[in-house]
């Protein structure tokens, strides 16, 4: 198993990972609801953000890949927590300019995305955050996890943060042992009865821990 940091030709892999991370053990996650499109087409979207001028949270330059046998099998996003937000809308402007997006297309995809604004919760200013934590299911129980973990824990010391962040679903057992397992602990969390009902989750966990 190698860790590495993602490079342009990741970004398919990078959009297969950031599905099923948000999707947590719900069957939608943010992408599948605020574009609303099939799934290759949702794919094929975050792929061109993962490659795309504006850097953003789902951008191949914040992601770790872990490799096995030569084949990404696993990644997470670990960056700075200041000005994601609208970092990710830029990024999401500029593929839906390149993709040919009207202006109301794109208004409407800010509007479907805008259900998790009552409950998303994560770390302040100052934070580390990791994001999008996922593995390839031919490669689970191999601990890639744990050790993805670990060496964004690292970039984000060498980077000076001393606080690292994690958000999940409220109900995302695994991903909450996993992450208890890495030294997390529970910082906050935020719920929603209009999130719950359109995901079937009630909110947003978030854990936290010192680096």
């Amino acid at each position: 198993m190698t860790i590495r940091s993602a490079r342009p030709e990741d970004a398919g892999f990078i959009a297969r990972t950031i599905l099923p991370s948000q999707r947590g053990y719900r069957p939608r996650g943010w992408f599948d609801i605020a574009l609303g499109w099939p799934e290759e087409q949702c794919r094929d979207f975050i792929a061109a953000i993962a490659t795309a001028q504006a850097v953003s949270i789902w951008h191949h330059s914040n992601f770790l890949i872990a490799e096995c046998d030569g084949q990404p099998a696993a990644a997470l996003c670990a960056l700075p927590a200041a000005g994601t937000g609208p970092a990710a809308w830029a990024a999401i402007e500029e593929v839906g300019a390149a993709t040919g997006l009207t202006a109301s297309e794109l208004e409407a995809i800010r509007r479907r995305g805008a259900y998790v604004r009552n409950c998303w919760v994560q770390g302040g200013e100052g934070d580390w955050m990791i994001e999008h934590v996922a593995t390839d299911p031919n490669y689970r129980g191999r601990g890639l996890v744990q050790a993805l973990i670990e060496s964004a824990l690292a970039k984000g010391r060498a980077s000076g943060f001393r606080r690292a962040t994690i958000s999940f679903l409220i109900g995302n057992e695994p991903a909450e042992r996993a992450y208890a397992k890495a030294g997390f602990t529970f910082a906050d969390e935020r719920r929603d009865e209009a999130f719950e009902a359109l995901v079937g989750s009630p909110g947003f966990r978030m854990f936290a821990r010192a680096i």
